[in-house]
């Protein structure tokens, strides 16, 4: 049965976990039901991992470090069931194991780990289904909008009594995570078919159910909470991006994030002794599976907008158990945009040139998600969706932005962006751009 719908993405990489020893795949499991197929990796352990598509012939790979089959799947890998017509593997030269799926179809994939349970171990789940008819994480209740903004809820940490970490040169992670929340804010503003709402936009402490609240109630489609982080270590430096782990932290850093992050509840004033586990736990797993895969996406794509403009401590998403990121229906991500507590990083988080370049960062991560995923009902989806009459070609010359070509052709950026294939507004001088024209609108 397919209980849990992890989100949209055409190329996703998961890495879940830093464990240096060999992982085996001790068997596979591929059925269909329903028109979908779901194929099944049960690991010895959790593995550093790839996924990625390829085309002409349709192929899905999965890439395992220090990952071996099990003896008995040398000679015996299952066959064929839906989407898939074929199962192949061989160890790569630099000692991965490579599964390659042979699909005889055009499909889009869903991917999630899963951690042991009373039947199964650690898990790696991909789910397959024809392009064209997956749907990005929305809550059903939602009334439809066609042509609504994307809205974006961005919440800067900490606040009030609550400065979060503080550098030697006293600077305070609640001031910095503001000052680069407003910018970001502004960018996404600015943005055809996007608006932010500032879950806080003042020196005042925000509880993190209310947080999440406050994201409900604007119907935001992505959550996203900034941070500066800090250790003992003053060397450390680097930003993170951490979705929600259902399981477990990535590593022992996460862990910790999410004592020191989880531990403000208390500064607040809220109890979760009253909660009843039983019934949260199966509220949230009936459908954070769901956004916890949009999470993934979402932050694998700011990281890589990141790398552009800082160092970045971790080149695949974090997982921890943080409470602010614990929505079941909204795809959630933690940025740590440095550490506060490296004197040199502290520097840069003062300065409001580099706040701007981190805000931008984050917006290029989001922009490129929500292009490659945008919600059916918004302004975006129905840009990529129109035909335009007609095409033109444009050289780039100097000086040409994105949205002044857009400006010239009556066109959008959106829509020039899906005709090319960019994931943002990066171009070159020379380039050849294939401008849809409309008409009529």
């Amino acid at each position: 049965m397919f209980n849990h719908r992890p989100g949209l993405f055409a190329l996703l990489v998961l890495f879940v976990s830093t464990a240096q020893a060999g992982t085996t795949v001790e068997n596979i499991r591929i059925w269909a039901e329903g028109g979908k197929t779901r194929v099944v990796l049960d690991l010895s352990r959790p593995a550093q991992h790839t996924i990625f598509t390829l085309r002409n012939p349709e192929r899905l790979v999965v890439d395992l470090k220090q990952g071996r089959l099990s003896p008995s799947l040398e000679s015996d890998l299952p066959g064929s069931a839906g989407s898939v017509k074929g199962i192949r593997s061989a160890i790569k030269s630099d000692g991965q194991l490579r599964v390659v799926l042979d699909l005889n179809a055009d499909v889009r994939s869903r991917s999630f780990t899963a951690g042991p349970n009373g039947t199964y171990g650690d898990r790696l789940v991909i789910d397959l289904e024809r392009s064209g008819s997956l749907q990005p994480v929305k809550r059903a209740s939602e009334a439809y909008k066609p042509g609504r903004d994307i809205i974006v809820a961005v919440d800067a940490g900490h606040g009030g009594h609550d400065p979060g970490a503080v550098g030697k040169a006293r600077t305070r992670e609640k001031d910095v995570a503001l000052a680069i929340s407003r910018r970001l804010a502004a960018k996404i503003n600015a943005e055809h078919g996007m608006r932010a709402v500032l879950v806080r936009d003042g020196d005042y402490y925000v509880d993190h159910r209310r947080r999440m609240a406050i994201a409900h109630q604007h119907d935001a489609d992505l959550f996203v909470s900034i941070h500066a982080d800090a250790v003992d270590d003053r060397r450390a430096h680097g930003a993170t991006v951490y979705a929600l782990s259902l399981k477990g932290a990535s590593d022992e850093e996460a862990r910790l994030l999410a004592e020191r992050e989880n531990a403000s509840v208390q500064i607040g004033g809220v109890s979760l002794d009253d909660k009843d586990e039983v019934l949260a736990e199966v509220l949230l797993d009936l459908s954070q599976n769901a956004a916890l895969s949009a999470s993934l996406d979402v932050g694998t794509k700011v990281i890589g907008e990141l790398a552009r403009v800082v160092r970045v401590r971790r080149k695949t998403v974090q997982q921890a158990g943080l409470l602010v990121l614990k929505s079941p229906d909204m795809p959630s991500i933690l940025v740590e945009t440095a550490y506060i507590s490296n004197p040199s990083e502290e520097k840069r988080l003062r300065d409001p040139n580099h706040q701007s370049k981190l805000a931008a960062a984050i917006l290029g991560g989001i922009r490129n998600y929500f292009y490659t995923n945008p919600p059916p009902d918004t302004q975006i989806a129905m840009d990529i969706r129109r035909t335009p009459a007609r095409q033109v070609r444009h050289v780039i010359a100097r000086g040409d932005t994105l949205s002044e070509i857009a400006a010239r052709y009556n066109t959008s950026t959106a829509a020039i962006r899906a005709a090319n294939r960019l994931n943002g507004d990066k171009i070159r001088v020379g380039q050849t751009l294939s401008i849809p024209v409309y008409t009529g609108t």
